[in-house]
């Protein structure tokens, strides 16, 4: 049912996307952040792909996913991939420690998605940086074999390599009815096996990201699910956490629920508890993503208190502290809906052709 669902929002996403170059859908940014080894900055690179092979099988992608939408939908040579990425790495004169986080809307290790030349060129440019730490990239656990990380690793002998993976959640019913991520937690324990298998040899580490309030979730379901699933991630030995409350994006299962008033972003009190939480008892970093915030889309309190959250917030990122309490008149309206919510929630059947 929820693939039926997520394919027809999917197919009618697809037909309103307005195509655009390379160059258009290529960006980057750099922002403080946190290190492995302590406070630094950090380089975003978004360079453009043909998009996720999970987003364009018959699968339909993620529920809560629209990165197709910034995606070629076509493949694209590596020359032009390669020019693309030294526009952009070119912008920066990198003079303290930095990490490179590069996404691609989709898989980096998987040559269907990302030319094998390119991997390989980038890589070693970025290893040819002395001030560069760390580069992260992104990839579904099928991609993820010895093969192509030992490749990755000797590209750039010099830096950490960080492999991030979408775990979403330690559920596999809720990952696979309710996001329809198309893996279970084996394949994804199978995954970080085979990285920690390399750290002998090689400087390589993991990241998991866990969604906050997938849909069809109440607020303390997704609460308790996004501690369950870090200490879960920590146990089976991921090295980093990066929590993604969720946003609506267009053309997206969650969208249509959204606008259906069946389903709401999260509480920025919702976040300060996971955090709050996993700072008391994880020994790993956890970082929680600050984008939406605030945001008519993401996560929200009220007109007083998101701002000065959402700056608690990334300082928490930066020092691993707990965020003090503060008052609030919304946090008693948070609590409620928390405790009531299960009570309350709405009993919208997902039927895909009401969205016909």
């Amino acid at each position: 049912m929820m693939k039926e669902l997520a394919l027809k929002t999917r197919k009618k996403a697809i037909k309103r996307i307005r195509r655009k170059s390379p160059e258009e859908l290529a960006t980057t940014w750099c922002q403080e952040d946190l290190l492995y080894s302590g406070r630094g900055k950090a380089i975003f690179m978004i360079l453009p792909t043909r998009g996720c092979s999970w987003a364009l099988s018959q699968s339909g992608g993620c529920t809560m996913c629209s990165y197709l939408s910034d995606s070629l939908l076509e493949d694209i040579k590596a020359e032009k991939l390669n020019k693309i990425f030294i526009d952009l790495i070119s912008q920066y004169k990198i003079k303290e420690k930095t990490a490179v986080k590069i996404f691609i809307s989709g898989s980096f290790l998987n040559p269907e998605e990302f030319p094998e030349e390119s991997r390989k060129f980038i890589l070693e440019h970025l290893n040819e940086i002395d001030k560069i730490e760390e580069i992260i990239i992104e990839s579904r656990p099928e991609y993820v074999n010895k093969k192509i990380l030992i490749e990755c690793c000797n590209h750039a002998p010099n830096k950490i390599l960080e492999v991030s993976i979408g775990l979403e959640t330690a559920d596999d019913y809720t990952r696979k009815y309710k996001i329809n991520k198309g893996f279970t937690k084996k394949d994804f324990e199978r995954a970080i096996r085979t990285i920690k298998s390399l750290k002998k040899d090689f400087n390589i580490k993991s990241k998991a990201y866990i969604l906050i309030k997938p849909i069809l979730t109440s607020e303390k379901e997704a609460i308790q699910d996004a501690i369950n699933s870090a200490v879960y991630a920590e146990k089976i030995g991921v090295d980093r956490i990066s929590f993604c409350p969720s946003t609506i994006h267009k053309g997206t299962v969650m969208e249509e629920l959204w606008k259906k008033g069946s389903y709401k972003p999260p509480w920025i009190w919702s976040l300060i508890e996971i955090i709050n939480n996993t700072r008391k008892n994880l020994k790993i970093p956890t970082i929680m993503d600050t984008s939406g915030l605030g945001t008519p889309r993401g996560p929200y309190n009220c007109k007083k208190c998101n701002t000065k959250l959402k700056k608690m917030i990334i300082e928490s990122n930066l020092t691993q502290k707990i965020i003090p309490t503060i008052k609030c008149n919304c946090y008693n309206r948070w609590i409620a809906e928390k405790e009531l919510g299960n009570f309350t929630r709405s009993t919208t059947e997902i039927k895909y052709q009401a969205y016909g």
